[in-house]
């Protein structure tokens, strides 16, 4: 009973800490702080799409009207693989804000992993309606 409450816990405020955390990091970024590599160079990269594809599973469940729908597996690594060839192979060819690094390639692909683990595989609800159905 408590492993369940943690998870229902997480499943519903992950997207307001890991929202509340990517703010920090870009504020703390922009101020100039010394920040450690990892949070300065890629922590944003491996929240980035939880919170995507968290606003995009609200968003379609809000015009579909259908709090069940889920996203496809299919459509998540599409989106992911999209924002990886927008962010880290075209955005440093055209402008050099940006640069091309592999390890946030890893960063976007755990993301979008632990947003599908979270609100796919750990639930035991019947199997919930996707965008394709």
């Amino acid at each position: 009973m408590k492993r369940e409450k943690i998870y229902n816990w997480a499943l519903q405020n992950y997207f307001w800490l890991f929202l509340m955390t990517a703010t920090a990091v870009h504020v703390c970024q922009q101020l100039q702080f010394s920040l450690p590599d990892f949070v300065h160079n890629h922590l944003n990269d491996l929240l980035c799409m939880p919170i995507v594809l968290n606003i995009a599973l609200r968003a379609v469940r809000v015009i579909k009207s259908d709090a069940y729908l889920s996203i496809p597996l299919s459509l998540q690594i599409t989106v992911t693989l999209l924002f990886c060839v927008y962010f880290e192979w075209y955005l440093p060819d055209v402008n050099p804000r940006y640069t091309s690094d592999w390890l946030d390639v890893l960063c976007y692909f755990t993301g979008m992993v632990f947003f599908y683990l979270l609100n796919n595989a750990f639930k035991k609800e019947p199997k919930q309606k996707t965008l394709a159905e």
